[in-house]
């Protein structure tokens, strides 16, 4: 594992545990822009959409993909997986999809980051449409359908380490995002350069 690889695990384990619904976010985001984990796929490393055409299925490896929702504690909106898991060989699109709703009497705003286990199949899970890292503004009592459109890069089955994994699991989490959010970048991150992540208000 890379000096940036252990850092960024380090920094979403702290995320998780302490509970930064309000500052781990935008951090997370920066945090995987600056060092290509993760986040938005022009930033992202395993986001090639550009292999698609000319990629080949490979038939006789095939995974399970699973998925699961969490939240944070603040969070007010219900969120789940439509599917348990699909079935997929490396090279193969697939479309899973997950319901958010909000049940209360008022506008919530949420942001989600993601996470992909075993870790050294992230760098292969490409995830061609999403709603990771985008603000998701849902009125009180509406419910939407949330899909992510993804394939497993077929150098999947070319990897050692992956050599007996089957199975893939992706994790969504979900946090309550609020106006004015802003953070600088720390000065290992930023090369001494400041910068902020300052979330758009509510419609």
């Amino acid at each position: 594992m890379s000096k940036a690889d252990a850092m960024l695990y380090a920094v979403s384990l702290t995320i998780v545990a302490c509970g930064g619904a309000y500052v781990g976010v935008p951090f997370f985001k920066l945090f995987c822009r600056q060092f290509g984990l993760g986040g938005n796929p022009e930033y992202a490393r395993g986001h090639n959409t550009g292999k698609i055409e000319q990629m080949a299925r490979v038939e006789d490896r095939i995974l399970t993909v699973y998925f699961t929702a969490d939240k944070h504690a603040s969070m007010k909106w219900n969120f789940r997986p439509q599917q348990q898991s699909i079935k997929v060989v490396p090279g193969e699109t697939a479309l899973a999809f997950y319901t958010a709703e909000n049940p209360t009497e008022e506008q919530v705003i949420g942001i989600s980051t993601y996470t992909i286990m075993p870790y050294t199949a992230a760098p292969y899970f490409n995830k061609i449409q999403c709603f990771c890292f985008e603000e998701q503004i849902l009125n009180p009592h509406e419910k939407v359908d949330m899909p992510v459109f993804f394939y497993i890069d077929p150098d999947f089955d070319e990897d050692p380490e992956l050599e007996f994994e089957d199975s893939i699991v992706l994790s969504y989490t979900f946090f309550q995002a609020k106006e004015g959010m802003s953070l600088s970048l720390p000065g290992f991150l930023s090369g001494g350069k400041k910068e902020a992540a300052k979330p758009q208000p509510a419609a």
